[in-house]
């Protein structure tokens, strides 16, 4: 028993880990569009957390006597057709779309990660089996399934977290599954299970902490992914119901008021939708240069 957890030990912090995270941050400090896409990241989860407690506006009720104002003094990104105030507006649908995506984003990473694993690490006909799962719902468009259970379905946040997160998982599942796939034939792998070692113990200690990186990155890209994804939904009308709204359903609002002249109502939400995207895509970029071991000098 004495030898097998110094063996965990061993294999769950492997020589030099410290200093290689170390070099992974320094490595990820060193990608400007890296650093600035964590600094975009900070910037709008403190505009739509903080500013409300910052700039309080009403989001529920209808202002008829102020509907479609351009900005002002008063209102800093003008009013919609019901007179809520855009700014507003901006940041109560930037914390709907920030949640789900990152709940989506982080839901999908946890059900590719667990599955890929098992797959990889069983091999065989059980990987094969899993990885046909895999392929078979790769092979139908996310947004059309989306859309299918939208129009069955009117989701709430909590549905949509679920929907996205159960349609999201397969592309991390390959990404930790071709991980595991080397990672179960090294020496610490191999040992634990010479020593009577359980499948999961080799799993859970040795094969997901190694494969960490990975699932790391992959996770960035998959909240990127979940906002879109939200964002394309609620632009056709199917995302979360009013009075609730989202950066997409801001677009859908805004763009009948468009030909009117009323670009502050599509302007802010799909400039936020891409900035927000284009951060966690450029995160996720530094994050796999930054781990990429055979781009270490």
């Amino acid at each position: 028993m004495s030898s097998l957890t110094s063996l965990d030990g061993l294999a769950a912090t492997p020589p030099r880990a410290a200093s290689g995270t170390r070099l992974a941050v320094r490595r990820f400090l060193h990608n400007r569009l890296a650093v600035v896409g964590l600094g975009v990241v900070v910037f709008f989860v403190l505009f739509c957390f903080v500013g409300p407690l910052v700039y309080s506006t009403d989001q529920t009720h209808t202002l008829l006597q102020q509907v479609n104002q351009s900005p002002s003094g008063a209102h800093w990104l003008g009013t919609d057709a019901v007179g809520h105030d855009e700014l507003g507006r901006l940041m109560y649908g930037g914390k709907v779309s920030l949640i789900v995506g990152l709940s989506a984003g982080v839901l999908a990473t946890v059900i590719g990660t667990l599955w890929g694993a098992a797959a990889g690490y069983a091999g065989g006909w059980i990987d094969a089996v899993m990885m046909r799962v895999v392929d078979a719902g790769i092979a139908i468009p996310a947004l059309f399934i989306l859309l299918v259970v939208s129009a069955i379905t009117t989701p709430d946040l909590t549905g949509l977290v679920l929907i996205l997160g159960l349609i999201s998982w397969l592309v991390p599942s390959r990404l930790v599954r071709a991980e595991t796939l080397t990672l179960k034939n090294r020496d610490f792998v191999l040992t634990l299970r010479a020593i009577g070692g359980s499948h999961g113990r080799a799993i859970v200690r040795h094969i997901l902490p190694n494969s960490v990186s990975t699932v790391i990155v992959a996770a960035t890209f998959q909240i990127a992914d979940a906002i879109l994804l939200v964002a394309y939904v609620s632009y056709l009308g199917l995302g979360v119901q009013p009075p609730a709204t989202d950066w997409g359903g801001m677009l859908s609002t805004g763009m009948t008021a468009a030909y009117s002249g009323h670009w502050w109502l599509i302007v802010p939400p799909g400039l936020a939708i891409i900035l927000v995207v284009w951060a966690f895509n450029a995160i996720g970029d530094g994050l796999r240069d930054a781990f990429d071991v055979r781009g270490r000098a």
